[in-house]
């Protein structure tokens, strides 16, 4: 777990050192253990280190090939390196290091840039070919490690994080107007663009190749998403056993570190799972909740606090537990912060997740995640239902939109946006987006339950999970820490896309009877109360039965009630102070003044919406006016 940044001039100016150095300042959060550079005339790299595996100055990068061809930078960790180390000393070759860069670099002189196909973790690599005088730039499958770039014909920028990017000379700050449009209507971005003009994230699973001498441009997608092709053949009994197996042993693979790991622990099934496989290899583990100060929080929210849960998982799996106690007012402090390490705004209400990883950075260098096991194993149950009675691929898509529409629907765009930024922007561009998910794999069906279902699986593993991968990213690095997703094992995820729908979420033809006979009735989309039953029944054995049937819910801080109380006044501080707010020059104030309106008085919850508003405020406010935090970031 590192952070990396780059420059390539086709032009064959030279690239300086002092321009590395500043890259490298920028994101030093990421790698606080160490940093280096390598330069060679029109190209250079600058790597920060974070300490995972063998700590001591071998592990240090940019690292070289034995044969001295290439040259290679590295974020993530590679699971799977002692068996690739064992194959390639079987054709050969030697070690200088414990480290899992080795390994890659040395299988890529061994098989070609291809090799990284077959790397099991996470990762973001820049790989320089002396020999072909080719530049490799590639993302892990999944896209858990971040990688962006900036080109403009004849200079190719890149990074871990955008403010990277931002220190080149030639690059102009501007304003995405299109992904503002996106980010208010998901609340995420489907597409690879960012809010900073020009600057684009590379996807998963995909390598480009960049050619000094020819100047072409490649790019290669090499894996996506396949739930269409279920194993019907498969038993529950057998689907059981190799769920527990493969969960087993992604922990297990995900232990590997020269440093200490502990793991997250919410109240939920996921962080319970991994914990408990995790307490085998190491006892005592370290564990890490964070609750919230619930004195003046009601309704629904009244149950957003799981510390007496993670407690109760604590206690079983015997770990040594800390809790983080949020109140209203950490909301003040933070969102700054959250905003310039985040940079590239995402989903959801993710300040808990900067002061969890924060807590957890006190201890340990590596926390294990539960992120992943919802998207493969259906947990949101309540989010299917609204497709099952499509009849045809456009009234899915026609459902299906207008849930995801998370923030602003198309038609109140035009109260949302100032009438300049309106005229940039093309308002179908987000419906576009959205269905181009979906059409860009010709593999997906619209023509029966279990279709809509593997649908929804796709579209929110390859949009929803994105994002979260960024979010845990960027806050997590932001104190130094490396985070773990055991669920997105190579193995697991393979064999989970083909379990089949009934597995996960039960009987559907008897769910849809259930839905059709209390159509009427309010709150139908909790007709599925229990998503994932196959990783349910696989995990019985190793928590408690109370958290075992306990109903999913996402880790969220009560802000619904917070904002109508004790950061009111913050709310209408950052968002409606008339000569203070920058983002008034693309968001209109009244509109502005009506969602907080209706939130405070009328109780029409607009919680993500206002989050979103606040986010977008500080945005504006740290990359386009250069304010910075008085606390510091």
């Amino acid at each position: 777990m590192c952070g990396l940044a780059g420059v390539f001039n086709l032009n064959q100016k030279p690239v300086t050192t002092q321009l590395l150095k500043q890259m490298g300042k920028a994101i030093a959060h990421r790698g606080p253990d160490g940093n280096g550079t390598f330069l060679s005339d029109n190209i250079g790299f600058v790597h920060q280190r974070l300490a995972i595996l063998d700590t001591s100055d071998k592990g240090a990068q940019p690292m070289s090939s034995k044969d001295d061809r290439y040259v290679l930078v590295f974020n993530g960790c590679i699971y799977n390196f002692l068996e690739l180390r064992q194959e390639l000393r079987a054709k050969g070759h030697t070690f200088h290091s414990n480290t899992d860069t080795e390994v890659i670099v040395e299988g890529i002189s061994a098989f070609g840039i291809g090799y990284l196909e077959r790397l099991n973790g996470m990762f973001a690599i820049a790989c320089w070919d002396k020999l072909e005088s080719k530049l490799y730039l590639s993302r892990d499958r999944f896209g858990i490690k971040p990688l962006y770039y900036w080109f403009n014909g004849k200079t190719l920028v890149f990074a871990s994080e955008i403010k990277a990017i931002l220190k080149h000379p030639d690059y102009q700050l501007g304003v995405d107007s299109g992904a503002i449009n996106e980010y208010f209507t998901f609340q995420n971005l489907f597409t690879y663009r960012t809010l900073f003009k020009g600057v684009t994230m590379l996807p998963p699973a995909n390598t480009v190749a960049m050619d000094m001498n020819s100047q072409v441009v490649k790019h290669r997608s090499w894996w996506d998403y396949n739930f269409t092709e279920p194993d019907e053949s498969m038993s529950f009994d057998d689907a059981k056993l190799e769920t527990e197996r493969l969960m087993e042993q992604a922990v297990a693979r995900q232990m590997i570190a020269d440093v200490p790991v502990g793991s997250y622990l919410s109240g939920g099934m996921d962080s319970g799972t991994i914990t408990a496989i995790a307490s085998k290899y190491v006892p005592r583990i370290s564990t890490f909740t964070c609750g919230f100060d619930m004195s003046e929080v009601t309704g629904v929210e009244a149950n957003y606090d799981e510390r007496r849960d993670a407690e109760l998982m604590a206690n079983a799996f015997k770990t040594e537990h800390f809790e983080q106690v949020m109140n209203a007012g950490d909301l003040r402090w933070s969102l700054p912060k959250l905003v310039y390490h985040l940079e590239d705004l995402r989903v959801g209400m993710s300040y808990p997740n900067y002061y969890i990883s924060r807590l957890a950075s006190k201890f340990v260098k590596v926390c294990l995640q539960g992120t992943g096991g919802d998207e493969l194993f259906g947990g949101y149950p309540w989010r299917y239902y609204r497709i099952f009675d499509s009849l045809s691929q456009q009234n899915f898509f026609d459902q299906y939109y207008e849930f995801w529409q998370r923030l602003v629907p198309d038609e109140q765009k035009s109260e949302l946006f100032q009438p300049a930024v309106l005229s940039q922007m093309d308002l179908s561009q987000p419906r576009t987006v959205f269905e181009r998910v979906f059409t860009f794999n010709d593999k997906l069906e619209y023509d029966r339950p279990e279709a809509h279902i593997q649908n929804s699986l796709y579209f929110e593993a390859k949009t929803f999970l994105s994002g979260l991968f960024l979010v845990g990213d960027k806050l997590a690095m932001a104190s130094g820490l490396e985070e773990r997703f055991p669920f997105m094992d190579n193995d697991l995820v393979n064999f989970a896309q083909k379990i089949p729908v009934k597995y996960k979420l039960g009987n559907l033809s008897q769910e849809i009877q259930r839905i059709d006979e209390n159509a009427s009735m309010k709150g139908r989309y909790r007709s599925f109360d229990d998503g994932k039953k196959i990783l349910r029944e696989a995990m019985k054995d190793y928590i408690p039965s109370k958290i075992i049937e306990r109903r999913k819910q996402g880790f969220s801080a009560p802000d619904e009630s917070w904002y109508r109380g004790e950061n009111a006044n913050y709310v209408r501080e950052l968002l409606l102070n008339k000569k203070d707010t920058i983002s008034a020059e693309f968001i209109q104030p009244q509109y502005i003044e009506k969602i907080v309106k209706e939130h405070t008085e009328k109780h029409i919850n607009h919680r993500l919406l206002i989050w979103s508003l606040m986010n977008f405020e500080w945005w504006c406010r740290i990359f386009l006016k250069g304010e910075s935090d008085p606390n510091g970031f």
